[in-house]
Formats: C-alpha cells, sequence, structure tokens
C-alpha cells in the first residue's frame, strides 16, 4: 500500500509537470501569433507612406523585424522542441509509474491470496494436530489398561512375587518369560512323564 501511494504521488507530480509543460507550450505559441500581428501591423503602417518611402523604410524595417523575428522563431521553436521532447518524457514517465502501480497492485493481491493459502493450510494443520492428539490419548488410555491387565494377570501368578514399586516394560516382560519357561518346562515334564 506504501508503494503504490509513493508511485500515485510521483505520478501525479509528473502529471503536475506535463500541465504546465504544455500551457508554457500555449502562450509561446500564442507570443508567436503576436508577433505575426505585430508584422502585419508594421505592414499596414507602411502603406501609407509614398511608394519610395515605403520601399526604402520597409525594406530597412522589414531586415530588422525579420532578423528580431527570426531570432524569436528560432528560440521559441527551440523551446518548443524541448517542451515536446519533455512532454514525450514525461508521458513516459507517467507510463512507467502507471504500469508500476498495476504490478504492485497484482503482486500485493498475489501476497493476500498466499498468505489466505498459508492460514487454511495452517489451520487444517491445527485440526489434523488436535485430532491426533485425541487419538493419542485414547491409544494411551487402551494401553494403559492393556499393561495394568497384564501386571495383574503376571503377578496373580502363584509363585510370583509382587512387585515393590513402579514397574518398567522390560521387568514386566522378564516376569512373563518366567511364567512362560517354567510352564514350558512343566508341560515338557508332563509329556515325559506321560511317555514313560
Amino acid at each position: 500500500t506504501g508503494a503504490i501511494s509513493s508511485l500515485q504521488r510521483q505520478m501525479e507530480i509528473q502529471e503536475s509537470k506535463l500541465r504546465r509543460i504544455s500551457s508554457e507550450k500555449e502562450i509561446l505559441q500564442k507570443q508567436l501569433g503576436e508577433r505575426e500581428v505585430q508584422l502585419q501591423a508594421v505592414f499596414d503602417k507602411f502603406c501609407s507612406l509614398t511608394e519610395e518611402q515605403k520601399q526604402e523604410e520597409m525594406m530597412v524595417m522589414m531586415e530588422e523585424e525579420n532578423r528580431n523575428l527570426q531570432q524569436v522563431v528560432m528560440e521559441q521553436e527551440s523551446q518548443l522542441a524541448e517542451q515536446n521532447k519533455l512532454i514525450s518524457e514525461l508521458q513516459e514517465t507517467i507510463g512507467q509509474l502507471r504500469a508500476e502501480v498495476v504490478t504492485t497492485r497484482l503482486q500485493l493481491l498475489e501476497q493476500k491470496q498466499a498468505q489466505k493459502e498459508i492460514q487454511s493450510q495452517a489451520e487444517a494443520l491445527q485440526h489434523k494436530e488436535l485430532q491426533t492428539r485425541v487419538a493419542l490419548e485414547r491409544i494411551s488410555t487402551k494401553f494403559e489398561r492393556y499393561r495394568s491387565k497384564i501386571i495383574q494377570a503376571t503377578f496373580s501368578v502363584e509363585g510370583i512375587q509382587d512387585p515393590s514399586g513402579e514397574l518398567t516394560d522390560d521387568e514386566v516382560l522378564e516376569a512373563m518369560q518366567k511364567i512362560f519357561n517354567e510352564r514350558t518346562e512343566f508341560q515338557q515334564m508332563l509329556k515325559n512323564k506321560g511317555s514313560r
């Protein structure tokens, strides 16, 4: 938004310069017209003189006026050429500034769209995280119940000493393995006695 405001201010400044130069151009063209009117007035003045006076005076005045007018015309044409060049440059600058404003606005729209997509993804991830935590809590609860049942079943067997404190998973597995081994040995003994 700041970049767009800056570009718009620059564009307004350039357009103001363009208007000022166009106004100056019109003034110069008006002055050139006034010079032509003055020249016509000089011609009209000499029309009232005698033929010889006309010719002499006219030649002198014409030469002087021509020199003056040529100088003025050359200066004004030079100024007009410079102003036309400056007008072209200003119009080009204004066009570039407008293009930059459009580009900046498009970039802002793209950034807003990307921000919305990121926000949507973040919300989806948060929802998924919540679901995962709920599922994890359920699994943990089921695991703890299952572990508690295993411990209860394992240490309720005759000959197994009750645990003195909190058991680790390795200790539970060790107790279960001991029961399994003892039962396997007992079954093997029964088989051996039965075969005899």
